[in-house]
């Protein structure tokens, strides 16, 4: 029962660990939003910046106990490359992602399969391994299951705002700003709206700046998202730049193509949608109305052959 208790306590600790990590992403994104809104708006009040980028106690203890996981792990969770492109695709491109995502796997493997010795029933014998089978499985894959949803809502927010991004962007490179400042003022502009785009049009600046090349830094941001409009727009301008082409036309060219496409998916979702009602429809409405048209008549029925047999 100790041993029980010592383990639940830990798989409590990881959990709350990932909690605080996801919480600290989301803090530091949220600061970068508010430093680019502060930037744009000409703000430059020091102690407010300051006060904006000061980090809470709780995520100043998350911090902590991702350095003590990233200590205590085994160093091949940091390593495992198919985990670590599906938290940078779902937005946790931190150095301690893998790890805190490794402790979470191991202690969703030890704590459902326990979960389910409690709870099993001892009636019977496979009724019993059954029910500690089924919470083994669902231990072990709900971790990816779940970072699997994760990337790829986080890639349809991205889908979802590129087409508007684009039209910003050609507007800006055809003013005369160069892509660069132009992929500044969109992130700065579409913060609010949508911060994911934002956040990686930031970045891909910054790199940038940093002096990494134009085209490594597009590779990146294709890399990091996963997503193919975002992959095809960087080769679109990593052959503008090598051959020399205008950026405002392919940027023009590739906004009516996402436009295009973004029409073609809604109208393919609209003629698919009479297919999906089936189910609900046979499932909950129909029932219901048999129910109401029926039901009068069938009471009327059963009530005459009633009063026949009395």
């Amino acid at each position: 029962m100790l041993i029980s208790l010592i383990l639940l306590i830990l798989v409590a600790a990881m959990a709350i660990a990932a909690a605080v990590y996801a919480a600290q992403a989301e803090w530091e994104r949220r600061a970068m939003l508010g430093r680019i809104r502060g930037s744009a708006d000409g703000r430059t009040d020091a102690g407010a910046g300051e006060r904006a980028v000061r980090p809470s106690a709780w995520v100043r203890a998350g911090a902590r106990i991702g350095r003590w996981l990233a200590e205590k792990a085994p160093a091949s969770w940091s390593h495992a490359s198919d985990a670590s492109s599906a938290l940078v695709n779902a937005g946790y491109d931190g150095a301690a992602a893998p790890i805190i995502y490794g402790s979470v796997r191991v202690g969703s493997a030890i704590l459902f399969p326990m979960i389910g010795l409690v709870l099993a029933p001892r009636h019977g014998l496979v009724l019993f391994v059954s029910v500690v089978g089924l919470a083994a499985a669902v231990g072990l894959l709900t971790p990816p299951a779940v970072l699997a949803r994760l990337a790829s809502r986080r890639q349809r927010a991205l889908r979802r705002a590129l087409p508007d991004a684009m039209d910003l962007l050609v507007v800006c490179v055809e003013a005369g700003i160069s892509l660069d400042a132009a992929m500044l003022r969109v992130a700065r502009e579409m913060g609010a709206m949508h911060p994911e785009l934002a956040g990686e049009l930031l970045l891909v600046n910054r790199r940038m700046n940093a002096g990494v090349t134009r085209e490594n830094a597009l590779h990146g941001l294709s890399t990091r998202t996963g997503v193919a409009e975002l992959r095809a727009l960087a080769s679109n301008l990593i052959q503008s730049e090598r051959w020399g082409t205008s950026v405002a036309t392919v940027l023009r060219v590739y906004a009516e193509t996402l436009r295009r496409q973004r029409q073609q998916l809604a109208e393919k979702r609209a003629a698919t949608a009479p297919l999906k009602m089936l189910f609900p429809l046979g499932l909950f409405i129909f029932p219901s109305i048999f129910i109401v048209i029926i039901g009068p008549a069938f009471v009327k029925i059963v009530a005459m052959f009633y009063h026949l047999n009395q």
